[in-house]
Parts: C-alpha cells; structure tokens; sequence
C-alpha cells in the first residue's frame, strides 16, 4: 500500500483552497445578509468578522497539519484526539452525505446553467450533473497534476469573474451618487447573529486544506503559508465584492435582489455581460466541484488504511498520485445523489439541512482537538503553534459551536434533524459490523 508524494506546488494548493472556498454562495449570500443587518456598516462589519473568524481556524489548523501531516486531514487529528471511532463516524458522514453531497449540488448548479443552453430532456439538468461528475472524477483519476492544472486554471477563471462583478458594482456606485448610511441603526442580535451564519458558510470550505498539505512541497512552512495566503485572498476578494455589490445596488437594491452579480453586471455593462457572469457562476460550481473531490476522495483514502475491512479504499496510486479507489467510491456515491436530488423540489436547500449540524459538529471537535493533543502529546514537535493560544482556538471553537446550535435549530424548523441523526446512526451500525467481522477473522 502506497502513500501520497509531495507532488502539489504551494501554488497549486492555494488554487485548490481558494476554489473550494469561494463557490456559488458568494453570488447568493450577500443579498440575504444585506436583508438580515438593513445596515451598511454592519453589513460590511459582518463580512470581516466572518473572515477573521475563519483565519482563526485557518491558524489552529496550521497548527494541526504540520504537527500531524496526513492525507486524512481531519479524520486524522480526531483520530489522535479522539480515538478511530468518533473519527470513523465523521469519515463515514463526509464520504456519505457532507461531501458527496457538495459535489452532487454544485453539480446541479452547473446543470441548471447549461440547461438554459443546452436543454437535454426532461431531466436535462440532472443528466448535465450526471456528466460533470463523471468528467471531473476521470480527469482526478488521471492524476494529481492534471486535477491541480484544471484547478488552477478554474480558480483563475472564478476569481476573474468575481474580479468583473467587483468593477461593476464600483463603477455604478461611482456615478450614482448615492449614499449609504453606516452604523445608523443596529440590527438585533439575533438577525446579527444568523447573518454571521450564512458568512461563515460562504467563507466554508478553507479546513479541507487539511488533506492536501502532506502532498505540498516544502514541509511545514509551506503549510502554514498555503492556509494564511489562501484565507487573505479569500478575504479581500469578499470584502471587495460585497462592498462594491453594496454601493452598486444600495442596501434596500441588494437585499431585494435575487441575482445580485447578474444585475451589477447587466447594469454596468449590458445584457452580454450578465450572461457571461452566468458563465463565471457555472465557472464557480465545476472549481468548487474538482476541488471537493481532491480532497474528498482523501477522507475514504485514510479510512481504508486504518479499517482493514475497507482496505481498497487505501490503495494509492503513486504513478499519477491519486487514491484511485477512493475517488471511484466517492464518485458513485456522488452520482446516487444527483439521482435523489432529481427526485427533489428543492434538493439543495435539503441537503443543507441534513448536512450542517453533523459537519460543524465534527468541525466544533476539530478545534477543541487543539487542547486535547497539547496535553495528550506536549511532547509532539509542533513547527507551528497557533499564537495568541488558547484565545484563538477558544474563538475558533465558540463559533462553530454556534453555527452547530443554529444548524440544528434551523434543520429542526424544518423537521430535518432526523436525517443527520439517521446518517449517524446508520454509521454506527456499520462501525459495529466492521469490529464484530474484525474480532472474528
């Protein structure tokens, strides 16, 4: 059985982040925050603290992946912390629904777009979802290098679009000659606190550099580097697209808008420009799509290794540096949920629900595993120590028990907390089969 190579510049690991983060969500969220604060000052207010928090994770997790580099990421520090069988559950939950079903979703997106192009039938986006993972899974099949250069260019492409919507919105706030009133009234705790959830959703996505940082070039250094560099791009292309998004709209124009970037676009440019937006908004979902399966087929790679009833999906491929089982596993399950979201009215919002309590959840673990492994391993080599420790991991950790408590709330008001309690239950019940096959063989 093979290990991963150090086959992944920095570069191409901070485009692979970068592209994982900044999806489809950027294009949407913004209006619902706009609606949720009816505040200028603490719209864009909401926007920086949301990155602040995310790079204090981002540090915890530095701290984390050079300390126990390891192409399971996640999975592997709860295993340390934790022991292998809370870490089976969460492997179990990524590899079955959180995942598969970003992928599955983002998926869709891509259908619905080309769909106004291209129609194929009835279920014409669902056949365009169908093909987008299968083209996506064989080109990271093909390799790591040729995944990372698909990557690299999508990212590039992405952060163009973004970059254009960016322009618009300042160029039409440039000759409005409006004003925005900033800090004039402050919206309830309870609205600030839900417009932090859907930022800090929108900034998701950065902790899944942990399963690439084993294979990036030049060892710890290079690791803290990627996190940091890859969550302050992140944060300033946010902060520059909200806030030109703001004064190009207004507050009440972007909070009643339903395709914020499209509208900027048509009105800074013309009708052509929209639709090339509509482009960059499929763009977003094939980078995000690429990059969930780089790292995704990861988590089954490290689960393989450590269950022998699950061995295959430890095999590496070391010719072209891919966990070649783990990547057909995750694509399988991927295409069964492009299968049961074409049965759905709204697959994406439901999927939504059943996934973000169990994954922050796990995440809330993550970072308490900070505390856990300093004192279970004081004498672990850390090239890297979070600073300004145990602030930063205890504000790493209040948030995203937040975001668990609001998940949960959220999917209990729409009566879908049983079908993340069922995924782990069902999760469980294999956990249970695999120690009773092992005790017996």
């Amino acid at each position: 059985m093979h290990s991963p190579r150090t086959l992944l510049s920095a570069r191409s690991a901070i485009s692979i982040v970068v592209g994982l983060v900044i999806g489809v969500g950027i294009f949407k969220t913004p209006a619902i925050v706009a609606g949720l604060t009816q505040d200028a000052g603490w719209f864009v207010l909401v926007w920086l603290l949301g990155g602040v928090l995310s790079l204090a994770g981002a540090l915890c997790y530095a701290e984390l992946c050079t300390a126990f580099p390891h192409s399971g990421g996640e999975y592997h520090f709860l295993s340390r912390a934790y022991g292998r069988s809370l870490a089976f559950l969460y492997a179990w939950a990524k590899a079955m629904v959180i995942n598969t079903g970003a992928i599955a979703l983002l998926a869709f997106v891509f259908g619905d777009y080309m769909t106004s192009l291209y129609p194929l039938g009835e279920h014409s986006s669902a056949i365009w979802a169908a093909l987008v993972v299968v083209a996506l899974t064989a080109s990271n099949l093909a390799g790591l290098a040729a995944s990372s250069r698909v990557q690299m260019w999508l990212t590039a492409l992405e952060v163009l679009g973004l970059v254009s919507v960016a322009v618009a919105g300042l160029w039409l706030g440039g000759h409005s000659g409006g004003s925005l009133a900033y800090f004039s009234q402050s919206p309830s705790l309870g609205m600030l606190g839900l417009a932090l959830v859907f930022v800090l959703l929108t900034y998701g996505g950065w902790s899944e550099a942990a399963y690439i940082t084993s294979e990036v070039h030049g060892g710890p250094r290079q690791t803290v580097r990627v996190l940091i560099v890859s969550l302050l791009i992140i944060l300033v292309v946010y902060l520059l697209v909200t806030y030109a998004l703001l004064i190009g709209l207004g507050l009440h124009g972007l909070s009643n808008s339903r395709a914020a970037g499209v509208e900027v676009m048509g009105l800074a440019f013309g009708e052509w420009a929209a639709r090339l937006l509509g482009l960059m908004v499929a763009i977003s979902a094939l980078t995000s799509i690429n990059a969930t399966m780089i790292v995704g087929a990861r988590t089954n790679h490290a689960l393989g290794q450590d269950w022998s009833a699950l061995g295959r999906l430890g095999e590496w491929k070391t010719e072209s540096g891919t966990p070649s089982q783990a990547l057909i596993f995750q694509g399988v399950i991927s295409l069964a949920l492009v299968g049961f979201g074409a049965l759905q009215s709204d697959g994406f919002s439901a999927m939504v629900e059943f996934t973000a309590p169990v994954f922050w959840a796990f995440l809330f673990l993550v970072g308490l595993s900070v505390f856990v492994l300093r004192l279970r391993k004081p004498h672990q080599h850390r090239p890297f120590q979070v600073p300004l420790y145990p602030l930063t991991p205890l504000v790493f950790c209040a948030s995203s028990a937040y975001l668990t408590h609001s998940s949960i709330s959220y999917a209990a008001s729409q009566d879908a907390v049983g079908v993340s309690l069922g995924v782990l239950a069902l999760g469980v019940i294999v956990l249970v089969g695999i120690r009773l096959a092992q005790r017996q063989a």
